[in-house]
């Protein structure tokens, strides 16, 4: 039976009996069951069978496990257990009444700032809490935040959340959803905090506007445009967006980690000032918003028969008086001074309808100026042509990154008229300054002249022969070369002579050893050793095969040495001193062993010896000589004759 096919009244592990079916994900199968235990409800995800066999799988689906059973956090999904059951694995997690921030957005479309602001903040509140403890979520997205009923966001799937720098699968795959996947990781690079921050900037975004900022046919498509295409302004699709809370997404969204939010309380902060700003009242809103309707100011009458003209916003009823204004009220005369000819009252009503009627018809329609102060030129300059504006361009020097839009003008919600030209004040980069020539200076030296000629300093260490450990060897750009103020240059400080991997020559002859170390920068000492192996043939090397050390650093080698041999005489038969002698002078050493003999002839002769006589034997060989050792009575002395 498959995770899939779970029915009612099953009981997992004998303990969790499955009550509904709520969902499956790429890896497992969510239920709703009961802890019979505890007598709890639970969220309990079982792997897919399909992936239960295969390694990688299991342990990423472990490490969900252990990464957020860690994370004990008020917006962060608990997890009670986890375990092996009926041939695949599960975890029981904390079961929450509530909807997806992806469903959300699909039945209610965008969220107001203030709402979307709430939920982000509590995201950033579980992240913080993640990353403080080293844990990077990964795969942070609309689908894994749930809200409960009373706006209460929790965090859940830790699935390839994971504490280190790695962002890579054994088999190299990117772990992530293209739709909210940082630059860095689109790259393959290593991640870290700020690239859940970048995806929270991804899910904020969809907040305010209902999609992703970046969309297409694949997620190699996708992944691409992460990395090298500028986002739109969410204004440019939900004109409720202020102008300070596009700044904060974009600002989370930048290419570069280091130019996005340091850590989770920068974005908490930013997000909670625009919202204390979205509570102040209409009347004390920023002056940039109190240029609208201000475009076309009343004029005075130049003559008394010409109705004034009327300003643009006026409504239907205001331009009606202004065509038809009341009759001013004179003092009583007689009936024949107030007489007006009808043909030219009538002339002048049609004069005046007719001023109307062109007003009405050539006032230019108007348009809100939308927001683009952040943004990349390409991407602005795109938004404000598709709302039919004209674009000029003033390039200033500025610390902000190249082409990023400072200002404009008018101003971000003024209205006016169709066809008009936004002024864009675009960053032409901070100017450019030589970069320090550092060789000869220390490491610190070097840092210090580079920070004061205004760049920052990215530390690499390289091998070096010839500068001593710890100084400057070059930068990238090279001294004397132009850079822009502020941009990185890599200086590179040595890290003494570049070590080697030490090659395996044990079984080599001495020449091939020696041209093999040489080769690899290392020097060879060799001493012999008498051997039964052919002559020349490495015995042992020190250090050993596969040891790092410094280039130019020494290798010994224990080289093979054919031993003078020497045929083994013969000394069975001889007394003890003779043989013993004899050995000796063939230069051989002399061991002795006894046995026991009956016979006092055999007394202190060599009765057999070892290596036998005519063997080959290294000079300086022991031989072993058996002598016979008599220990029989002693003869009976003869009697004396007796006395004649």
């Amino acid at each position: 039976m498959s995770a899939r096919e779970l029915a009612p009244d099953t009981v997992v592990d004998e303990r969790y009996s499955i009550l509904s079916r709520i969902g499956s994900g790429g890896m497992a199968e969510v239920y709703c069951a009961q802890d019979m235990q505890l007598g709890r409800r639970v969220a309990l995800k079982l792997l897919h069978r399909r992936f239960s066999a295969d390694p990688d799988f299991v342990e990423r689906f472990r490490r969900e496990a252990s990464a957020a059973a860690g994370l004990q956090h008020p917006n962060v999904v608990g997890v009670f257990d986890r375990g092996e059951w009926d041939g695949t694995y599960y975890i029981a997690m904390e079961y929450l009444e509530g909807r997806s921030l992806k469903d959300i957005l699909s039945s209610e479309g965008p969220l107001a700032p203030a709402r979307a602001i709430d939920i982000v903040v509590q995201i950033l509140r579980a992240a913080r809490f993640a990353h403080q403890r080293g844990v990077i979520h990964r795969d942070l997205k609309p689908h894994n935040v749930i809200v409960d009923d009373e706006g209460r966001a929790k965090v859940t799937d830790f699935g390839i959340a994971r504490a280190g720098a790695s962002d890579m699968t054994e088999t190299g795959s990117i772990m992530g959803t293209a739709q909210y996947l940082s630059p860095e990781q689109a790259q393959g690079h290593a991640v870290s905090a700020r690239s859940d921050i970048y995806a929270i900037g991804i899910l904020l975004y969809e907040l305010l506007t209902g999609r992703v900022p970046f969309q297409g046919d694949s997620p190699v498509t996708i992944a691409l445009k992460q990395v090298a295409e500028a986002p739109v302004p969410p204004s440019a699709y939900n004109q409720a967006v202020p102008q300070e809370l596009d700044a904060v997404v974009l600002r989370a969204l930048e290419k570069d980690p280091a130019d996005r939010f340091a850590n989770a309380d920068e974005f908490i902060t930013a997000l909670e000032g625009v919202r204390a700003a979205l509570t102040v009242p209409a009347g004390q809103s920023t002056a940039a918003f109190g240029a609208i309707g201000a475009a076309y100011p009343a004029t005075a009458p130049t003559d008394a028969a010409v109705a004034p003209v009327p300003p643009a916003e006026m409504t239907d009823d205001e331009l009606a008086a202004a065509a038809y204004p009341a009759e001013p009220l004179e003092p009583e005369a007689p009936q024949e001074r107030r007489w007006v000819p009808w043909a030219v009252a009538a002339g002048i009503l049609v004069v005046v309808v007719g001023l109307v009627v062109l007003l009405l018809t050539l006032r230019p329609d108007k348009a809100p100026v939308p927001n683009v102060v952040g943004t990349q030129l390409d991407a602005a300059s795109t938004v404000l042509r598709n709302r039919g504006f004209d674009v000029e361009v003033q390039r200033v020097l500025n610390p902000a990154p190249k082409d990023r839009v400072l200002r404009e003008d008018p101003q971000p919600g003024t209205k006016v008229n169709e066809g008009s030209t936004i002024t864009l004040t675009v960053s032409d980069g901070p100017g450019q300054t030589a970069v320090p020539d550092v060789s000869g200076r220390s490491g610190t030296q070097a840092r210090k002249a580079l920070e004061k000629a205004g760049f920052k300093v990215e530390l690499q260490r390289e091998p070096s022969d010839i500068v001593k450990a710890g100084d400057a060897t070059r930068t990238v750009p090279p001294g004397g070369s132009q850079a822009d103020r502020g941009s990185t240059v890599k200086l590179y400080v040595s890290s003494g002579p570049g070590q080697v991997t030490v090659p395996g020559v044990v079984g080599e002859d001495q020449a091939g050893a020696q041209a093999t170390l040489g080769n690899s920068g290392l020097k060879v000492s060799a001493v012999s050793q008498e051997s039964d192996q052919p002559s020349g043939t490495v015995l042992s090397q020190d250090p050993g095969a596969g040891a790092n050390v410094d280039k130019g650093s020494t290798v010994t080698i224990v080289v093979a040495r054919q031993a003078n041999r020497i045929t083994v005489p013969g000394v069975v038969g001889d007394d003890e001193g003779s043989a013993s002698a004899t050995l000796s002078a063939a230069g051989l050493g002399v061991a002795t062993a006894d046995r026991a003999v009956s016979s006092p002839d055999q007394d202190g002769q060599v009765l057999a010896q070892h290596p036998r006589a005519g063997r080959s034997v290294t000079q300086g060989s022991s031989v072993t000589i058996t002598v016979g050792r008599f220990s029989g009575p002693s003869p009976t002395p003869p009697r004396p004759s007796p006395p004649g």
